[in-house]
């Protein structure tokens, strides 16, 4: 269902959302109903409608651009060692409109209540949006509209055995890729000592096939300069 779909008479079920478009007169309406109701008129003569996941950071409102991923259990890295491990993440689904090689944004949704944190100190700190998530050595089975899958590298570039707990990331730069079966993001965490670790994404999809979703922030043309993020209140 994520990907381009024409706009007459287009409607889909997502878990317990229903979403569709319906010609009225001389435009459009998109529909999308679940707890409650929501409407907007769409004045265009025609176009493609384009069903992505984005950057869980926008509901309910853009309150911060960081993801806490906390792990279900804590770990030891082995000092100067590198190893993969996936995770899962929260998805968020936007609904866009494509015409006359212009993109609008339209709704996003989600079907998980969105959480927040404080990461670091309670006067310097940032707020993030918080998930939970297993560290597993395969890619688990997850609910493509609910959850992505993350694959991070964690390179521990100390002296020193380092105890991990979770994982903060800068969703500025998030890559998001979907196929038919899955949502996926790559990132890499590299850890300078007991308490600090430089996060960044990785543009790289985990099969040639994956399809790069639209990334929201640069559809709503906010400049993005940051590449990476240093943890510097501890692991």
């Amino acid at each position: 269902m994520f990907g381009y779909h024409e706009l007459s008479d287009f409607s889909a079920e997502i878990g317990k959302i229903s979403i569709r478009f319906e010609k009225d007169g001389n435009f459009y309406r998109y529909v999308r109903e679940d707890d409650g109701r929501e409407e907007k008129s769409i004045f265009t003569g025609s176009g493609r409608v384009i069903i992505n996941p984005v950057e869980p950071v926008n509901l309910p409102k853009e309150i911060t651009n960081f993801l806490q991923i906390k792990f279900d259990k804590k770990f030891l890295s082995e000092p100067k060692f590198s190893t993969e491990v996936y995770l899962t993440f929260p998805i968020e689904i936007a609904v866009f409109i494509a015409a006359k090689k212009s993109l609008g944004l339209i709704d996003v949704f989600s079907l998980n209540k969105p959480k927040f944190t404080l990461y670091g100190d309670p006067r310097a700190g940032i707020i993030c949006r918080y998930w939970e998530s297993g560290v597993y050595s395969d890619i688990p089975e997850v609910d493509k509209y609910r959850e992505g899958v993350m694959k991070l590298r964690i390179t521990n570039s100390d002296d020193e055995w380092v105890e991990v707990n979770s994982v903060v990331l800068d969703v500025y730069g998030m890559k998001i890729y979907y196929d038919g079966e899955l949502v996926y993001s790559a990132a890499s965490m590299n850890i300078t000592s007991p308490k600090v670790a430089e996060t960044r994404f990785i543009e790289r999809p985990l099969r040639d096939s994956m399809k790069k979703a639209l990334e929201l922030y640069v559809a709503r043309r906010i400049a993005v300069t940051r590449s990476k993020f240093v943890m510097e209140w501890g692991l």
